[in-house]
């Protein structure tokens, strides 16, 4: 387990989780909400007011008893969003610099090994200004794994990169994850990067973790409106609470009575909002043959349709819900073969089983 604790005036930061060994993970949040100095911390080079950092109950720092261990003394490797080469050095000497325990003739050897781990083993006799962003990005990579480190850290890895070259690294890192068994933790503000990469994930706004845990869990379940907000959810809606029992809980949205299997059994305090992902919303035929297994049947009309390429997103008024909107995602093909369009009155279903309840 890496344990993270830390507490700190400035930068702002107030953080409490732990992340399983041998899994890729990622902090994901806004600018200015923290995720480089968690880093820097974890790395060694921020020494927060009041801390407790280990790894595989190995402690790194604890400021109870005032200890620190530098940084040069955690096994780790750290790729910056600057990547960090030495300009007058080539791809070999840049990985070198990470082989000071080695004899130096075995240096180049070893650095060559590990530029082609990363796929640039060709490129070792290229300086920094001869490479591009996403070949540099592998040389700094390279340093890091060349000090063969328990834990690699990751400052936004991609965010310099074009398209491409971000989808073809991505690719790459979950190799060498896979091949290596390290444990990484990289930030990035990149909500698709992180859904794509990380096994597990951290929200952090403004210093302080929003919601923590398995990265697929997050993407459905979020459990704050702040949560929801943080991961682009569109449909955000309050809510009255009617009652629960064993089915679940029902909600009054307006006039309507909703329904969510998964929640509180009791009345939470505050203002109750309710959640559903666009791609959980269903578009459904009139004469669809068992309207019973889809949940709540609503009537709404569209009032936006946006052509997102490989989707289609709808923005529809539900009758008899005050005047309140949701969005549905859904295929190109989907309204042409329902022959509507916008201003077209049409039914949708809300399962239960994808409603979330969210606390204020």
């Amino acid at each position: 387990m890496l344990s993270i604790r830390i507490e700190n005036n400035t930068p702002a930061l107030k953080v409490d989780f732990g992340l399983p060994m041998g899994t890729l993970s990622a902090i994901v949040g806004p600018s200015g909400s923290g995720k480089t100095s968690v880093l820097r911390a974890v790395a060694g080079l921020l020494a927060p007011s009041h801390s407790l950092i280990s790894f595989d109950n190995d402690i790194w720092a604890d400021t109870e008893t005032r200890y620190f261990r530098p940084a040069n003394q955690r096994p780790l490797g750290f790729v910056t969003q600057s990547f960090g080469l030495f300009p007058h050095l080539t791809a070999t000497e840049n990985v070198s610099a990470a082989l000071n325990h080695l004899p130096r003739r075995e240096r180049g050897v070893e650095a060559q090994r590990f530029l082609e781990l990363v796929g640039i083993g060709g490129l070792a006799d290229r300086q920094p200004s001869e490479l591009s962003g996403g070949q540099s990005q592998r040389v700094a990579m390279a340093r890091a794994l060349a000090r063969k480190p328990r834990l690699l850290l990751l400052d936004e890895p991609f965010s310099a990169l074009d398209h491409s070259t971000r989808k073809r690294l991505r690719v790459e890192l979950k190799r060498l994850q896979d091949a290596l068994a390290m444990t990484v933790l990289f930030v990035t503000h990149d909500l698709d990067e992180a859904a794509e990469l990380s096994q597990n994930m951290v929200l952090l706004r403004r210093g302080q973790v929003v919601q923590q845990g398995p990265t697929r869990e997050l993407l459905r379940r979020p459990s704050t409106v702040e949560a929801a907000r943080l991961m682009n959810f569109a449909n955000l809606a309050k809510a009255e609470w009617v009652g629960s029992d064993a089915s679940g809980i029902t909600l009054r949205w307006g006039d309507i009575l909703l329904n969510a299997e998964i929640g509180p059994k009791s009345p939470p305090e505050g203002q109750i909002y309710w959640t559903i992902r666009t791609s959980d919303v269903f578009l459904v035929k009139d004469d669809h043959p068992n309207e019973s297994s889809l949940g709540t049947i609503l009537s709404a009309d569209i009032t936006e349709i946006i052509e997102m390429g490989s989707s289609v997103l709808v923005s529809v008024i539900v009758a008899r819900s005050g005047g309140e909107s949701l969005r549905l995602r859904l295929r190109p093909g989907a309204l042409h073969r329902h022959n509507v369009s916008k201003g077209s009155r049409i039914r949708i279903a809300l399962h239960a089983q994808s409603l979330v309840l969210l606390q204020s």
